[in-house]
């Protein structure tokens, strides 16, 4: 009989997780507290490793035509001119694909469409889950309350005060995870001390536009072709600033204070009117000691928010996906001496793991496969979070002579050397 997954979150950690544990022959059930499957959010940057993920859940092609391959990138200055350089080419040289930029409800359609086979419920309140054991005839439980939206369930089911069981349950619920809130109390989530903005919006002249990234002083911003010819943009500011709350002010104030910047951002600002532009608080999520508890295991931005800086916060939850799936396929080769000693893993709170006791047949292939993922990613994921959170604090430096010593330093740096720092970012391959 097909094992369970109970997979919560609709995002597309949850989803790319569904997809690729149904191509290993899983029953999934999908729960998104939301009342329909939806992403917020402006355009998204896949990078080589992502697309090597999409390519083992069948999806890799699909989303190369949907998208763009953006010629060149780099760092430049707030003027405009050029510190650094990233050519698509040379990248797809060495990694075997450039950037692919498209809109995250794009990738998030796609991967929906995948799961047309999947049990999808939305509207899913998630009041507490509980981890199981690996012991034989255990279950985790997904236990649900509150009330359910109008025609929230995609079933047409009513879900309120339901249980749901499952051999495993896969935490996909984003940075602020009830599931992680409910088994990892003390996981704790950070202010970067930085706000963004991100829009979608058109230039006059598209063609003379290239992407990459710009730094200020304390401020930085970005920009991506989207291959109908509009531009993704993010603009980013310290929380001391103080961006107003109110969609139409933080408009006119992000086009002031980014007003002296070079084109074409302040037209796109200037574009837009202010339901288009989106303001969150960025925060990350300090590093766990484990990814699974019991029968459950956590993937994406639940497992290890990042701050967008690398670009690869969503990069990494399809890299999870894969990873987790092969990890519990029953034809993964996994060697039980190869684990490490369990019995001494322990959450933040110190209370030990309770995936740490084994027993034989399937549910001792099972909790091999949780720990074998959990060995595969953590280092992986732990040292791009740092990473990527070093590489927001340089964009966001300040002061005249910091920022001028910052990019005389980026600018001396020969663009080989460049290319190869991003060999341990982008040289993942699936298992």
């Amino acid at each position: 009989m097909p094992k369970h997954a109970v997979v919560v979150g609709g995002g597309i950690a949850g989803l790319a997780t569904a997809v690729a544990l149904q191509r290993r022959s899983w029953q999934v059930t999908v729960l998104e507290r939301k009342p329909s499957i939806s992403e917020i959010g402006a355009g998204i940057t896949l990078w080589p490793n992502a697309l090597r993920a999409l390519d083992a859940l069948d999806l890799g092609d699909r989303v190369r035509r949907l998208g763009l391959v953006q010629g060149s990138g780099g760092i430049r200055d707030s003027r405009g001119r050029w510190l650094a350089r990233t050519d698509s080419d040379a990248l797809a040289a060495r990694f075997g694909d450039g950037m692919v930029i498209l809109e995250r409800g794009q990738l998030l359609a796609a991967l929906l469409e995948a799961c047309r086979d999947l049990r999808i419920r939305t509207s899913a309140e998630i009041r507490t889950v509980e981890p199981g054991s690996v012991d034989a005839n255990s279950e985790a439980v997904v236990r649900l309350g509150g009330e359910p939206h109008q025609g929230g369930s995609i079933l047409g089911e009513s879900i309120r005060g339901e249980s749901i069981r499952g051999d495993v349950v896969i935490g996909a619920d984003g940075l602020w995870s009830t599931v992680r809130g409910s088994l990892w109390p003390r996981a704790r989530v950070r202010s970067t001390g930085t706000v963004a903005a991100r829009l979608i919006g058109r230039v006059s002249d598209p063609g003379g536009v290239q992407g990459g990234e710009s730094w200020g002083r304390g401020d930085y911003a970005g920009i991506a072709p989207l291959p109908d010819g509009r531009f993704y943009a993010y603009l980013a500011v310290p929380v001391s600033a103080d961006v107003p709350a109110d969609r139409g002010e933080a408009l006119t104030w992000f086009r002031h204070r980014f007003a002296s910047w070079h084109a074409p951002l302040p037209e796109l600002l200037a574009d837009i009117e202010p339901a288009q532009l989106l303001v969150h608080e960025l925060f990350d999520l300090a590093p766990l000691s484990t990814l699974v508890r019991g029968r459950v295991a956590l993937v994406g931005d639940a497992a290890h928010a990042m701050t967008p800086n690398l670009g690869q916060g969503a990069c990494q939850a399809l890299e999870d996906a894969v990873e987790l799936a092969a990890a519990l396929d029953a034809t993964a080769a996994v060697d039980p001496a190869a684990a490490p000693d369990s019995s001494a893993a322990r959450d933040p709170a110190g209370s030990p793991d309770p995936g740490a006791a084994l027993h034989g047949g399937a549910d001792h292939d099972l909790a091999e496969g949780l720990r074998f993922y959990e060995r595969r990613r953590l280092r992986r994921v732990h040292g791009l979070a740092r990473r990527s959170r070093s590489a927001g604090l340089a964009a966001s430096l300040r002061g005249r002579a910091t920022t001028a010593a910052r990019n005389a330093l980026v600018s001396v740096v020969p663009g080989a050397m460049v290319l190869r720092a991003f060999d341990a970012t982008l040289d993942w391959t699936p298992p």
